[in-house]
């Protein structure tokens, strides 16, 4: 047991300095402007590398995400037409797409697909 206990520390030890020894190599020693500048093919930025995007550009993004997930839900769906009962799989498929089509029109009252 004894010995047990000593090698669980022996590596406990050895696990602590590592990380203290990564810590220490892994800091930045000195901050350069030229380092610290963002690159854009050798020339000067035209702008502040800290200016962000549209939010429409993340909407459109996550809409698209939206209805890619909706195609990999309903290669499924066709999949199991044939196993399954025809009443119950209507139903289930009309209320999937009717669910897709209230949130495509929420989108296009709320103005989320007019770009311009």
């Amino acid at each position: 047991m004894k010995l047990i206990l000593n090698m669980v520390l022996m590596i406990t030890l050895i696990v602590l300095m590592m990380l203290m020894i990564s810590l220490n190599l892994s800091k930045k020693t000195m901050y350069e402007l030229e380092k610290n500048s963002p690159f854009e093919c050798g020339f000067d930025p035209k702008g502040s590398p800290r200016l962000s995007f549209s939010i429409r550009f993340f909407l459109i993004a996550v809409i698209f995400l939206i209805f890619d997930v909706e195609v990999t839900l309903m290669l499924p769906m066709m999949m199991t037409l044939s196993i399954s009962n025809l009443k119950i799989w209507l139903m289930m498929v009309n209320y999937f797409i009717l669910i897709l089509l209230l949130g495509l029109y929420y989108e296009w009252n709320f103005g989320a697909l007019n770009w311009m």
